[in-house]
């Protein structure tokens, strides 16, 4: 059974886009990385996912449970770390958690204190003395504490120092062997790079790619670097993205078949060539430079 299925799901803010027709799946144990700049629509699908707000068209589902009609048993599964916190500031961390807590029905105590201490955070400060990178240590142990099924992270690593975000990160890797499903929104490629099986590529609201990692780079572009003695006066080559010139050296993204792009080369004197897996970047500019053209 799928984890998180969503079909056909639009939503619109009047005139308004927010996001046109997505679907997609995850599997238990699977962490999907949703990738895109602000404006995307990547937090108005975790929102719809979360019944925070409702979609115009379409269906969303956790664990087999409608997002909408059964909102409250959803999110009884669901640990959700926001982009932006705000808590009580008037309480402690250790009263937070506590609270929270009691909408799972569980004892979190042993959770709470373990997740805390790999995060070095305080739990006997106030809301109001944390900073903001803290704050958010409280938000990833509120996330946690109750063992979800499913978490749901809103661009997590915002205010962390390195060696937390590395700390945060193998926390998501033993979540993962323990069968949890992460749906995890980054506009930082690095991060979606070496923690998710899956990327979703979004644009103006719609899914331009659903793939894995891998198969992104191995089954459709390499990233070419070819050196010239001297550059060529025309370079019209086909199936090529992503053009970089500096002085006598180009670097592009290409797709098709190498021996076409080696014979097209062969026109030439060539100083040095170099055929690279690209980057999550390069693959990630290519898809919205191909789509801006459309």
């Amino acid at each position: 059974m799928n984890m998180i299925k969503v079909q056909h799901v639009s939503k619109k803010y009047g005139q308004a886009r927010g996001i046109e027709d997505v679907s997609f799946s995850v599997q238990p144990g699977e962490i999907i990385g949703l990738i895109g700049p602000n404006g995307a629509g990547k937090s108005t699908l975790i929102r719809i996912l979360l019944s925070f707000i409702y979609p115009n068209s379409g269906e969303a589902q956790i664990d087999g449970l409608n997002c909408l009609r059964e909102a409250k048993k959803m999110k009884q599964r669901v640990g959700y770390v926001p982009s932006e916190i705000n808590y009580y500031d008037d309480m402690t961390v250790v009263e937070l958690l506590r609270y929270s807590a009691r909408f799972y029905k569980k004892d979190c105590e042993k959770q709470a204190a373990e997740l805390a201490q790999r995060l070095e955070l305080d739990m006997s400060k106030k809301i109001t003395a944390l900073s903001y990178g803290n704050k958010k240590k409280v938000a990833i142990v509120q996330a946690l504490q109750h063992q979800p099924k499913v978490l749901i992270l809103d661009e997590p690593t915002g205010g962390l120092d390195p060696l937390m975000q590395n700390i945060f990160f193998e926390l998501l890797k033993q979540e993962k062997e323990k069968g949890t499903t992460i749906l995890f929104s980054s506009h930082i490629l690095c991060e979606v790079e070496k923690l998710c099986d899956r990327v979703a590529i979004i644009r103006e609201g719609k899914l331009l790619k659903l793939e894995t990692v891998e198969a992104l780079r191995e089954n459709t572009y390499k990233q070419i670097e070819v050196e010239f003695f001297e550059f060529p006066k025309t370079f019209d080559m086909p199936n090529h993205s992503n053009q970089q010139i500096i002085g006598n050296q180009i670097t592009f993204l290409f797709s098709g078949d190498l021996n076409e792009l080696l014979a097209y080369l062969g026109k030439y004197q060539l100083k040095n060539i170099r055929i690279l897996e690209p980057s999550l970047d390069d693959i990630f500019l290519h898809y919205y430079e191909r789509t801006a053209l459309k």
